[in-house]
């Protein structure tokens, strides 16, 4: 009999820290750098947050949580359920990481999917779900410039920045719509980005079963959401547009907060500019850029340059900040309840 004491044993292998890691660390390094000025010039103004009165980070908070209660009626509309705490705690979660890491979005993403296939949701049917909430999401937050060009052509004085990203943003939300339509109506766009995901899978994991058959199932979740959303999308385009427009509410009240006002077209096109920077997978949530793009674009909108920041940061502090405090308490009411979800899927069996 062998000695435990004299027993081997085999080192853990290190973990290895990705390629994609390491350059998108770097990337967001660069990009900090790039935005460091204006980023301080935002958060230098932050004793000036005193003489705002607290009634108005309420009204925002208020707001923004109305937001996020859209977002995830629109999330339970795609996914065909009504488990909104477990909709709520996950989309908290996946949005807290994903505004705190390089590259937060997909790692965000993926936090939330793992979240919900623990829950107890059929992992293909929140793919396409997810997928197509991006999709309507996007596509509200760049048809919201349509609402400002009459006021364009009636000839309001506009910025020409602003004219160009109003007019920019009419043409992505025409291609968003072309594309979705696609995806919705044709199998083959379909079916061709599955089988590239397919591939992509197998060759990056090696050491789990190869993924097989992920067309035919993405076809069936997507058809799936096209008959929830062919019965009620009408239900849908409301959930997304008040997601977008609450938040556009909060900046308006941010804007009113610090004594401006300046009129809501132009603030619509510098809400729309400071969003699309949020997309941009340079730092975190867009961090620094959305800053320093919004507190512009808000003079170009007729905004004294003064309030254009306190107000950038006082909108920041309730639409970003708070939301990443909010995450980890969101994860931690999840995971007392995640024991009792996976009981009961244990009870009901397979399938």
């Amino acid at each position: 009999m062998t000695d435990p004491a004299e027993t081997r044993t085999v080192p853990a292998r290190p973990r290895v820290v990705s390629p994609g890691r390491i350059v998108a660390l770097l990337v967001a390094l660069i990009g900090f750098y790039v935005v460091w000025p204006s980023l301080v010039a935002v958060f230098g103004s932050f004793e000036e947050l005193r003489h705002v009165n607290p009634i108005w980070f309420l009204v925002m908070v208020g707001l923004e949580a109305a937001s996020f209660l859209c977002i995830w009626a629109l999330i339970g509309l795609c996914l065909r359920s009504r488990r909104y705490f477990l909709i709520g705690t996950s989309q908290l979660a996946g949005n807290s990481v994903s505004r705190l890491l390089p590259g937060g979005n997909a790692v965000g993403a993926a936090l939330q999917y793992r979240l919900l296939v623990a829950g107890g949701m059929e992992p293909t049917r929140i793919a396409t779900g997810l997928t197509a909430v991006s999709l309507i999401n996007v596509a509200t937050v760049f048809a919201l410039p349509l609402l400002s060009v009459p006021a364009i052509l009636g000839g309001v004085a506009v910025d020409r920045g602003l004219a160009r990203a109003a007019w920019l943003g009419v043409g992505a939300f025409v291609l968003l719509i072309a594309a979705g339509a696609a995806l919705l109506v044709a199998d083959r766009p379909i079916v061709w980005a599955a089988r590239v995901f397919e591939r992509l899978r197998n060759a990056v994991v090696r050491t789990r079963p190869p993924l097989t058959g992920f067309d035919e199932r993405l076809t069936r979740a997507r058809d799936v959401v096209r008959a929830t959303l062919g019965e009620r999308w009408g239900q849908a385009i409301l959930r997304s547009a008040g997601n977008v427009l609450f938040d556009y509410l909060a900046l308006l009240a941010a804007l009113v907060a610090v004594g401006s006002r300046p009129k809501a077209s132009l603030v619509l096109l510098a809400y729309v500019s400071a969003v699309v920077l949020g997309l941009i997978p340079i730092t975190p949530g867009g961090l620094g850029f959305v800053e320093a793009g919004l507190a512009a674009t808000l003079v170009l909108a007729g905004v004294p340059a003064a309030q254009a920041t306190l107000a950038t940061l006082a909108y920041r502090l309730a639409s970003y900040w708070l939301p990443i405090a909010v995450g980890p308490i969101a994860y931690g009411l999840y995971k007392r309840r995640a024991p009792r979800w996976i009981a009961e899927a244990n009870a009901a069996g397979p399938g």
